[in-house]
C-alpha cells in the first residue's frame, strides 16, 4: 500500500466560483477522486487552513508521497512546516510538486534555487514525451495536446534534473521543461507543470496516469528513522561518522 497525502491550499476554490465549478471537491478532491480508485494507493488530504497546515508529525510519519499544490498563498505555509517536509523527503518520502508548486517553500528549500520562470496567461499546449523509457512515462504517447493551459516558459531557475521527461509546447512559441526528477537525500522528487486552477488538465487521461505513475516511482522502498549525519566534536581529530563503517 503505497500511502498519499494530497496537500492543497484550498484558497482559490474558496474565493473565486469559476475554480468551484472546475473542482468542486476542492482540486485536492478531484486529484483524491481519481488516485483513490487505485487499489494500492491509500489517499489522504490536507489544507492550509487546518491545524499545522494539515501536515502534523503523525500525518507526515504515515506518508510515503506527499503532492503539493499552492499558488496564491506561499507565504502562508509556516517556515516550520516547509522543513519538516524538507527533512522528511531527506529521509526518503517522495514528493510531487504540482503546477505553481514550483514556487512553495517545501520545493525551493528541495532545490536550493528560486524556481522563478517566465509566465503567462492561457495558451494552446502540446506536451511531448522526451524520455519514453522512464517509469512516469510508461503508457503516456510520444506527443498528446494538453488543450488550453497557462503558460510556463524558461529559463525555468530549478537545479540540473535528474531527467527531463516532459517537454511542453505552446502555440505562441515557448517551451518548457515540464516533467523533471530530482533525487536528494533517500526521497524521490518529481515536479510536473500543467494544472492551472482554471484549466482542465486534472481531468486529462494522460495527466492522470503520469501522475498515477509518478506516485508509484516515488514511492519509498523504506523511510529511514533520521538523516544521516556526521557530526563532529569539536576538537577531537577522532571523532568518526558512524555511519561510515
Amino acid at each position: 500500500m503505497i500511502r498519499v497525502t494530497i496537500w492543497n491550499e484550498y484558497v482559490h476554490e474558496v474565493q473565486e466560483e469559476t475554480v468551484r465549478k472546475i473542482h468542486p471537491q476542492g482540486i485536492h478532491g478531484t486529484l483524491a477522486s481519481f488516485l483513490g480508485q487505485y487499489p494500492e494507493i491509500q489517499v489522504t488530504t490536507a489544507t492550509l487552513d487546518m491545524p499545522e497546515c494539515g501536515l502534523t508529525d503523525e500525518v507526515l510519519d504515515t506518508t510515503d508521497v506527499l503532492i503539493w499544490w499552492g499558488h496564491m498563498a506561499h507565504d502562508k505555509v509556516p517556515d516550520e512546516i516547509a522543513a519538516k517536509v524538507q527533512r522528511r523527503v531527506l529521509m526518503g518520502m517522495g514528493f510531487i510538486g504540482l503546477h505553481s508548486a514550483h514556487m512553495s517553500k517545501p520545493l525551493r528549500l528541495l532545490w536550493g534555487t528560486s524556481g522563478a520562470l517566465q509566465w503567462r496567461a492561457d495558451e494552446f499546449c502540446r506536451m511531448w514525451n522526451v524520455n519514453p523509457g522512464h517509469p512516469i512515462a510508461e503508457g503516456i504517447p510520444s506527443d498528446f495536446n494538453l488543450g488550453i493551459e497557462e503558460m510556463y516558459g524558461e529559463y525555468f531557475d530549478i537545479p540540473k534534473p535528474d531527467d527531463v521527461i516532459f517537454i511542453s509546447w505552446y502555440r505562441s512559441g515557448e517551451v518548457f521543461r515540464s516533467g523533471c526528477t530530482w533525487t536528494r537525500g533517500a526521497g524521490k522528487i518529481f515536479y510536473l507543470q500543467p494544472g492551472h486552477e482554471t484549466n482542465n488538465s486534472y481531468y486529462n487521461e494522460n495527466i492522470r496516469k503520469i501522475l498515477y505513475n509518478a506516485v508509484r516511482w516515488a514511492a519509498p522502498n523504506k523511510i529511514r528513522p533520521e538523516i544521516v549525519e556526521c557530526p563532529f566534536a569539536e576538537h577531537s581529530p577522532e571523532s568518526k561518522c558512524q555511519d561510515a563503517e
